[in-house]
């Protein structure tokens, strides 16, 4: 089976732009890896952490599933690819930051609301985005009269948090934190205005990073 034409024509280009310009730091990476971050982020097309922050090769550990969900920590011996990832980021990499980044009009925050009205949504999304049914179900006690748009968007904030306070329950996370090794963040991008909210823990609120349009620093 042939390779498909888009993707053909985009190695192409890579070999001949930017590998032809980072010959050698790709030669020196393919000894080891040294980011400082990790960013656990959505699996939709849209949203590409490395685009997003400009990041070159090796500068990020990504980690993209549906809805960009932390589970909550469990040794119980099964099939946990987010987890395993976060231990190695961590225990093997030792990342300074972890970025959960959620966004806007993500379709796995959609698949978890649309379970709270008893709508199918798959048999192996269901239980995945039912990680995020605590935050669901207490946002949807407290913003009853809320319009789908509005509880979308607060669900995607919301799913954010829920994925931060279960990497705390990842006892390696939460010793790198007390040791001042490592530090969480949380993150929401808007796809259509490329607009990135960094999440304030001290005011629970996610505030819009202004870009530096004039360059000025």
């Amino acid at each position: 089976m042939s390779l498909p034409l888009d993707l053909r024509d985009g190695y192409q280009r890579f070999r001949q732009q930017r590998f032809e310009l980072e010959s050698e730091r790709y030669r020196k990476m393919a000894k080891s890896q040294n980011p400082d971050t990790m960013i656990i982020g959505c699996a939709d097309s849209r949203v590409d952490p490395g685009a997003i922050f400009s990041a070159g090769p090796g500068e990020i550990f990504t980690v993209r599933n549906v809805a960009a969900i932390v589970p909550p920590y469990e040794a119980d011996g099964g099939l946990h690819g987010t987890s395993a990832e976060v231990e190695f980021a961590v225990n093997a990499l030792g990342v300074k930051n972890i970025v959960v980044l959620g966004h806007g009009q993500c379709g796995g925050v959609a698949a978890s609301l649309a379970l709270a009205k008893n709508q199918p949504v798959g048999v192996l999304i269901e239980p995945w985005v039912n990680i995020l049914a605590p935050a669901r179900d207490e946002l949807l006690s407290r913003m009853s009269g809320a319009t789908p748009e509005d509880l979308q968007r607060a669900m995607e904030f919301q799913a954010v948090k829920l994925s931060l306070s279960n990497l705390r329950t990842f006892p390696f996370v939460e010793e790198a934190i007390s040791q001042n090794k490592l530090t969480l963040h949380g993150a929401w991008f808007s796809i259509g205005e490329a607009e990135l909210r960094w999440w304030n823990s001290e005011t629970d609120t996610f505030e819009t990073l202004l870009p530096d349009l004039d360059g000025a620093g």
